[in-house]
C-alpha cells in the first residue's frame, strides 16, 4: 500500500501560493456579496468597463480599545487574488438567480463578459505582521472598476479576521512577558475555517505553537498537547491514569492534574516524574486547567521543586486573555506556559475589527484622476480621497508618527501630520528623522510581483515591528495615541471637497 508523503503548504508552496486553493480545492471569486455582481453588471450596461478606480482598505478603529493593531490576512488574500476568475460552473449558477419579477438577474451576455474577464489590478499592502494604526491603508486596489468593485468583500473577509486575531495574540503574548503562548482555540473556534484562518493570526501575532494539527499539516505551525480529563476519569485511579500515559508516550508526559483534586494530582504526577527519570525521560509539565491558578500554581511549584523537578513547566489553561493573564503575573503566578483558547481564537470581547473598502479615485481611460469622497454626519466615517500611501517616520530608537498622504499631491516640506479628528492638533516631522513608506508593490497589471516570506518570518517580523514603538501605545487601558495623520495638502484637499459637497463654498 503505498502511503503519500506528508507535507505542508509551506514545503508543497515555498511562495506561499495555493493556500486557500488548496484548503477549498474550488474557486472562491463568487465569496463575495450578491451586491457587488449587480453592480458590476450596472458599470457594464453603463458602458464604463474602461474606467479605472482607486480603492484602500482601512479600519476606523483599534480593536479591544487599544493602542494599536497587527495587520494579517495579505498571505491569503495574494492567493485569493492570484485565482480570481469566474468558472463556467459559477457563471451558470449565476444564470439560475431571478429579479423581483422572478426573471433573471443577471444578462448573458454580462455572463459572458464576467467569464472572459481576467484579474489585471495594481494592488499595494503593508507587509503582513506590520504594526498599523486606524485610517491607515492596509491594502490599496488600482484597476478597472468592475474587478476593483468585486473584490470589496472577499479582501475585507481575509484581513479583517486575521487582523483581529493576530492583534489579540499580540496582546495576549504581551501579557505573558516572554512566556510561551499556546493557542488552544480549535473547538470553540468559528467553524473549519474560522479555525485554519485563526490559527494562523495567531502564530502571526506571536503565539509558540497550536493545537489544531490541521493547522500544523497545512501552515506548517507548530502543533502541541497533551490529554483531557476524560483520559483520567476512564481509569480507575489518577494515578494509574497518569502511569498509563507516560508508559505510551514518555516524550509527551505533561499531566492534566485537575481532574479530582489538584494538589494531590501534582503529587501524583511527581510520582510517575520519578519513574520517568529512572528510565531516562522527564516530565516535560503539568497542566491546570480550573481554581485559584494563582495560588495553585506557587503550592505546584512548591511540590515540583521539593521533589527535584525544577525543570518541570506549568501550563495553564481556563479562558485566558490578556487581562486575566496580566492580573496572574501580577500576583506571582508560577506559570511558565499558557494556553489560550476561546478568547483568542474568536476574539470574544470584540466580534469584529470593522475595516472597510471605500473608493477614492476615479479616472475615465487615459483621463485624469478625479478625487471622490463620502460624507457622514460622522466625522469618523467621512472617507479620505486618493491614491493613498503611509510614510512612518523614527527618530532612531521609535516610531513617532505616521503620515497617509497622496502619491499625486506629494509631500510638503517639512512634513505636517494633521490630526484628522482635529486638524488643531498637528506635528512637524524633523527632517533627521528616518522615513519609510509602508505599502509595497504586491500585483501589478494583475501579476503577482511580490512572494511573502514564510510564516516563522512573518511572526518574527511582527514581533520586531512592536519593539518599535513606545511601551505607552502598547497598554492595555488607557493606551497612548500614536500620532497618525493627513499630510497638509490631502487634509486641505479633503476639507475642500468636503465643503464643497455639503455646498458650503461660494460659487466662481
Amino acid at each position: 500500500m503505498h502511503t503519500p508523503a506528508p507535507h505542508t503548504l509551506a514545503e508543497s508552496a515555498p511562495d506561499s501560493r495555493g493556500f486557500l486553493s488548496r484548503l477549498y480545492r474550488l474557486n472562491l471569486s463568487l465569496a463575495t456579496d450578491l451586491y457587488q455582481l449587480t453592480m458590476a453588471q450596472a458599470y457594464w450596461h453603463a458602458g464604463r468597463t474602461n474606467q479605472e478606480a482607486v480603492f484602500v482598505l482601512y479600519f476606523r478603529k483599534n480593536p479591544f480599545n487599544g493602542g494599536y493593531s497587527v495587520a494579517a490576512g495579505l498571505t491569503w488574500a495574494l492567493d485569493f487574488l492570484e485565482h480570481f476568475h469566474f468558472q463556467e460552473d459559477d457563471l451558470a449558477y449565476l444564470a439560475t438567480l431571478k429579479g423581483n419579477d422572478d426573471r433573471p438577474l443577471f444578462r448573458p451576455d454580462f455572463l459572458e463578459y464576467l467569464g472572459s474577464m481576467r484579474f489585471s489590478c495594481d494592488v499595494d499592502a503593508v507587509p503582513e505582521g506590520t504594526t498599523v494604526f486606524p485610517l491607515e491603508p492596509l491594502l490599496r486596489v488600482q484597476g478597472p472598476i468592475i474587478q476593483a468593485q468585486i473584490l470589496e468583500t472577499p479582501l475585507l473577509n481575509l484581513f479583517n479576521f486575521q487582523t483581529l486575531v493576530a492583534t489579540k495574540a499580540a496582546r495576549v503574548v504581551s501579557a505573558t512577558r516572554g512566556e510561551p503562548v499556546l493557542e488552544f482555540g480549535l473547538r470553540r473556534a468559528q467553524g473549519m475555517d474560522g479555525a485554519l484562518s485563526a490559527s494562523w493570526a495567531a502564530y502571526v501575532g506571536g503565539c509558540h505553537a497550536t493545537s489544531n494539527v490541521l493547522a500544523g499539516r497545512l501552515l506548517g505551525i507548530p502543533v502541541r498537547g497533551t490529554h483531557a480529563h476524560s483520559w483520567v476519569m476512564s481509569f480507575s485511579s489518577e494515578l494509574e491514569a497518569f502511569e498509563a500515559y507516560a508508559d505510551a508516550l514518555p516524550n509527551n508526559a505533561v499531566f492534566l492534574v485537575d481532574t479530582y483534586h489538584t494538589l494531590q494530582g501534582v503529587r501524583h504526577a511527581v510520582a510517575v516524574g520519578r519513574k520517568l527519570r529512572e528510565k531516562g525521560w522527564r516530565l516535560a509539565g503539568i497542566r491546570l486547567d480550573s481554581g485559584d491558578l494563582a495560588y495553585l500554581s506557587q503550592e505546584a511549584r512548591k511540590i515540583l521543586d521539593a521533589a527535584g523537578f525544577h525543570d518541570t513547566a506549568i501550563v495553564a489553561s481556563n479562558d485566558l486573555d490578556e487581562h486575566i493573564i496580566e492580573s496572574l503575573k501580577d500576583q506571582g503566578a508560577a506559570i511558565n506556559v499558557w494556553g489560550v483558547g476561546t478568547k483568542l481564537v474568536t476574539a470574544y470581547d470584540q466580534p469584529a475589527l470593522g475595516g472597510v473598502y471605500k473608493l477614492a479615485m476615479i479616472r475615465d481611460a487615459g483621463g485624469p484622476w478625479r478625487h471622490v469622497i463620502k460624507l457622514s454626519e460622522q466625522s469618523l466615517k467621512i472617507s479620505t480621497p486618493g491614491i493613498q500611501q503611509i510614510r512612518r517616520f523614527d527618530n532612531g530608537n521609535e516610531c513617532v508618527g505616521d503620515l497617509i498622504f497622496d502619491t499625486e499631491l506629494g509631500v510638503k516640506s517639512p512634513p505636517v501630520i494633521v490630526d484628522p479628528t482635529d486638524p488643531t492638533r498637528r506635528k512637524i516631522m524633523s527632517p533627521n528623522f528616518k522615513a519609510q513608506d509602508l505599502l509595497i508593490p504586491v500585483f501589478r497589471q494583475g501579476h503577482r510581483v511580490y512572494t511573502p516570506p514564510a510564516l516563522p518570518a512573518i511572526r518574527d517580523y511582527a514581533a520586531a515591528q512592536l519593539k518599535r514603538f513606545h511601551a505607552g501605545i502598547k497598554r492595555f487601558v488607557y493606551p497612548h495615541q500614536y500620532p497618525v495623520g493627513l499630510e497638509e495638502s490631502l487634509h486641505e484637499l479633503k476639507t475642500r471637497l468636503i465643503l464643497e459637497a455639503r455646498g458650503l463654498t461660494n460659487p466662481q
